[in-house]
């Protein structure tokens, strides 16, 4: 546990964005015990353009003339900062000496204004948290110093067009240069290691308050009720880049007396797929998140039927700590990040391997088994994620093992 220390987080997603995000449950809670200063990314040459369409943009245009304050108060022991100093659009410059010596200057004006915030807010001893920023995170373990600078991994980003063209060289070099690599993926860790032996798996945090259902509360969802059993499902946004939509079709024609329920928007493939004209599969539309645990609780087994690619094999999926939860039977594609819950899943490689394994976890479910998954679910809080994160900071500040 790490207590009344000051921790500078550096957010690749803003504090203002609409989205949840790793990074900003991580940093609220360490400011539980901590003071803690969110940096959000400075305002970029391309992104300006854009200040006439969106409101966030031209509110950190007002910053940057000083018309609102830079830093502000986000509760108790916590800030946001603006970056008032717009940094230049470079993804263009190929890949190579110019653009390190572009991009090191964009590092120093990013670090001057951090500079600025921990000089008013009386940071001393600092934590830096990189979420992933990888190139405006470079230099900054040399500009600014902290005690311990730590890089956190949670998405293969070096799969994406914008990361990748700098990013297969340089964040190996980041991931070198940090005091130490904390990681929501097995596949991650691995990657880390490559470059860094102090490259750990913590996991991931997750709010599941809201799919604890001891003591039975929960109700079934009414639109569930006059659906025959069993009930295979899924809650989620139904992405035909992540899910297997061939696999639902064979599971269903396989199976004709399972009940396939998918709960969530669809992309148009889904849309336009053979599901929607095949009897025992049932498409319940998008729900509000405040009701999913109601739709998992008219479960049998909750599936999670991903593909496996590059959007996919390394991600942490949230979903299954909510079916988990629940202590629901839960079936799901054996990727790389699922070997994390593999004593309290079932994981299936091949279309008759999935068969199998949710005839089994319908099969064999019991009192002992739904205990047994509760524990696992409900353990994944974002207490607990810190917690193993500090182990490796205190680890570290402390002197690694011989």
């Amino acid at each position: 546990m790490i207590v009344g220390r000051d921790i500078i987080v550096l957010g690749i997603q803003a504090w203002d964005i609409e989205i949840g995000s790793n990074c900003k449950n991580i940093a609220e809670e360490m400011a539980r015990f901590n003071r803690v200063l969110y940096v959000n990314a400075p305002l970029d040459r391309n992104t300006k353009k854009k200040a006439n369409e969106d409101e966030r943009i031209a509110k950190r245009v007002r910053i940057s003339k000083g018309l609102e304050a830079d830093l502000v108060g986000i509760k108790k022991n916590m800030w946001n900062l603006y970056p008032k100093h717009m940094v230049e659009s470079i993804n263009f410059i190929p890949d190579g000496f110019l653009y390190d010596m572009v991009n090191r200057r964009r590092n120093g004006t990013f670090a001057n204004d951090i500079q600025t915030a921990i000089d008013r807010l009386g940071f001393k001893d600092f934590i830096i948290f990189n979420d992933s920023s990888m190139f405006l995170g470079l230099y900054l373990k040399e500009l600014l110093k902290p005690r311990t600078y730590v890089y956190y991994m949670r998405d293969y980003l070096t799969k994406n067009p914008y990361w990748r063209t700098h990013g297969l060289r340089l964040e190996p070099k980041l991931i070198a240069k940090a005091d130490v690599v904390v990681n929501n993926s097995t596949l991650y860790a691995e990657y880390g290691l490559q470059f860094n032996k102090h490259s750990y798996m913590v996991g991931q945090g997750c709010d599941v308050s809201l799919f604890n259902d001891e003591g039975g509360k929960i109700p079934v969802a009414e639109d569930m009720k006059d659906i025959a059993k069993p009930i295979i499902g899924y809650v989620g946004f139904l992405s035909s880049r992540r899910l297997d939509i061939d696999l639902l079709i064979h599971m269903a024609k396989t199976k004709k007396e399972w009940q396939i329920v998918l709960v969530g928007p669809e992309d148009d493939n889904f849309k336009n797929s053979e599901l929607h004209q095949i009897e025992n599969v049932h498409f319940l539309g998008s729900r509000d998140s405040s009701v999913l645990p109601n739709y998992i609780k008219g479960f049998d087994v909750c599936m999670n039927p991903q593909l496996i690619n590059d959007a996919t094999i390394g991600n942490y999926p949230r979903k299954i700590d909510e079916y988990l939860a629940m202590g629901k039977p839960t079936a799901a594609t054996a990727t790389k990040a699922m070997e994390y819950f593999s004593e309290n899943t079932y994981l299936a490689k091949t279309y008759q391997e999935w068969v199998d394994m949710v005839e089994k976890a319908i099969n064999e479910n019991s009192d002992a088994l739904q205990t047994q998954r509760k524990a696992c679910g409900l353990s994944h809080s974002w207490e607990n994620n810190v917690k193993e994160i500090y182990k490796h900071i205190d680890s570290f500040e402390k002197g690694w093992p011989k």
